[in-house]
């Protein structure tokens, strides 16, 4: 089949045979006239079989009927890193070099004010990160009501690093009736779930089992002690015929420390991770697809989506925590049909990562050797993967790996035999002096007397001690000792001093206190209570109404006037 019978438009078709593509893979043959019905798709297959174009041939070729309005882009797609973003975004001109179309790079590391121009002369294809584009969406710098056509590119990298909250709240802003597209080289039982309450009656599309690595890809494994691992790798790359090579570290530092470990033995090399600025990321990621560097030491940001086209090599330095990074990483070599190379170095503490590989793939990695270097044992494996005291690799992630290592990870704190004596036969913490008595509040379980015996008045005194109490009971015992010892003259003089609660009481200032100062002349003195006496502002007599006062003066003369006959 090639790509005329797809049912793409002229302009397009032309667009792709000038990338120099032919043929489509499995994964665009049957991806493309599903999405160009418009229904909702399902993808899973294997990484680097093509699934970018599966989805954006016929997105540009359904969006080339219309044009866009300012701060509403018609389509939309989320990706879970900028460098895979870019790669999208640099497909999408290739593709659409003869096609009037529009697109916007959403990413952060960029200038805001080019994406909110960009955005404010319209677009066709809004290409984003999740954080960036809700940032613009805060500001009211775009609006997606207008946007017809969703596309969740690597839905179970999105979920591992925790973008599927940013997600359900595009997916929220966005209208009901839209066509939803989604990509994953893995589908896990939680994407399946967010699959379902995306999608809307969805074609299910699986061109190969899921996590499973491509044929072409020739892997190996190198089984080292954990001092070797930096020697076998550059005498692995110095063996093997390597063109160009992605090394897969777990961690920021360790790229930072194995990069200028290659650049001090003389090899080309790069760095790439998520905590350098986004220039040089962008110039670092250019130089090796240009040739300018062999070698390029990277974290997980590389293992997704990103193309590099004939990328030989692969190594893995250390193995990923989770299975399915492996398949990713590995991933990036042997594309579009080409013969490629994926080697890990691991160590016995690597085991249970290895097991967990091998399990998702469902076969055995084979194992290789390396001149001069001592390889770890398959029974020193087994016996690694066996026990409890392994962690989760290198990182010690697991809780066996924590109890067994201590806070730096350099193994125990004392390296000290145990003692194998019974519990009831070894020494008690007790036992040993203390100096600060007062921190210490345990009781022993066997309480000696609170009093002891007085000793005689002319005994000697007793040595001071120079270790500590093992309780508070003996210091106490000793205290009382002591002042057995002391003689009886110091001891009468020691009694008779006047205690503080034998002092007398000077009762009036306690009552001056207590009054506050409420004595003084012009406010007379306080009432306590009235008693059984009355005061005298209460026995003052009450004005009698006014009719009662005329009545008396009226009765007045006929008094006086009986006083006169009288």
């Amino acid at each position: 089949m090639v790509f005329e019978d797809l049912g793409l438009s002229e302009l397009l078709l032309k667009g792709v045979e000038d990338v120099g593509y032919r043929h489509p893979t499995p994964i665009q043959e049957q991806a493309i006239p599903i999405v160009l019905m418009g229904r909702d798709v399902l993808g899973c297959a294997q990484t680097g079989t093509g699934k970018t174009a599966s989805f954006v041939l016929p997105m540009m070729d359904i969006l080339a009927g219309s044009r866009a309005k300012a701060r509403m882009p018609r389509s939309l797609i989320l990706e879970p890193t900028r460098e895979l973003a870019l790669q999208v975004a640099e497909n999408f001109v290739k593709y659409g070099q003869h096609m009037k179309l529009t697109h916007a790079l959403l990413i952060g590391g960029e200038s805001m004010n080019d994406q909110r121009d960009a955005l404010d002369k319209g677009v066709d294809v809004l290409i984003a990160t999740p954080g960036r584009l809700l940032d613009l969406f805060d500001r009211g710098r775009v609006m997606l009501a207008d946007c017809k056509i969703l596309v969740i590119d690597e839905a179970d990298r999105m979920l591992d690093m925790g973008f599927i909250p940013d997600v359900e709240r595009i997916v929220s802003m966005l209208p009901p009736l839209r066509q939803t597209l989604f990509f994953s080289a893995t589908m896990a039982p939680e994407i399946r779930k967010l699959a379902d309450a995306f999608l809307q009656n969805p074609k299910e599309i699986t061109v190969s089992a899921p996590a499973s690595v491509a044929t072409t890809i020739t892997a190996g494994l190198v089984l080292v002690a954990e001092g070797d691992k930096r020697r076998a790798l550059r005498r692995l790359v110095q063996r093997e015929k390597v063109q160009n090579a992605l090394i897969f570290c777990n961690r920021k530092r360790d790229v930072d420390v194995l990069y200028k470990s290659l650049s001090k033995h003389g090899f080309s090399v790069g760095a790439l991770h998520g905590d350098l600025p986004q220039s040089v990321r962008f110039a670092t990621l250019e130089k090796f697809k240009n040739n300018e560097l062999q070698l390029l030491v990277c974290s997980d940001v590389a293992a997704r989506g990103i193309d590099i086209g004939g990328l030989s090599h692969v190594f893995n330095f250390d193995l990923p925590f989770h299975a399915e990074d492996y398949v990713h990483r590995i991933g990036r070599t042997g594309r579009a049909g080409r013969e490629g190379h994926a080697y890990s170095i691991a160590t016995a503490d690597d085991a249970k990562l290895l097991s967990a590989i091998e399990g998702l793939t469902g076969r055995e990695i084979p194992r290789i050797t390396v001149d001069g270097i001592d390889t770890v044992t398959e029974e020193e494996l087994a016996e690694a993967r066996d026990s409890k005291t392994r962690g989760r690799g290198r990182g010690g992630r697991g809780k066996e790996a924590a109890g067994a290592k201590g806070r730096d990870g350099r193994g125990r704190r004392d390296d000290k035999p145990r003692d194998d004596k019974p519990r009831e036969d070894r020494p008690r913490r007790d036992d040993a002096p203390r100096d600060e008595i007062q921190r210490r509040g345990r009781r022993r379980d066997e309480e000696a007397p609170r009093v002891a015996e007085p000793a005689a008045v002319d005994a000697p005194p007793a040595p001071p001690r120079e270790e500590g109490y093992r309780n508070r009971e003996e210091h106490r015992r000793h205290r009382e000792e002591e002042r057995a010892r002391a003689p009886r003259e110091e001891r009468a003089a020691r009694d008779e001093r006047p205690r503080r609660d034998d002092r007398p009481r000077d009762d009036s200032r306690r009552d001056e206190h207590r009054r506050g100062g409420r004595d003084r002349d012009d406010l007379g003195p306080p009432v306590v209570g009235f008693g059984d006496q009355v005061p005298a502002f209460m026995l003052i007599p009450m004005p009698r109404p006014r009719r009662d006062r005329v009545a008396e003066a009226a009765a007045e003369p006929a008094a006086d006037r009986e006083a006169d006959a009288a």
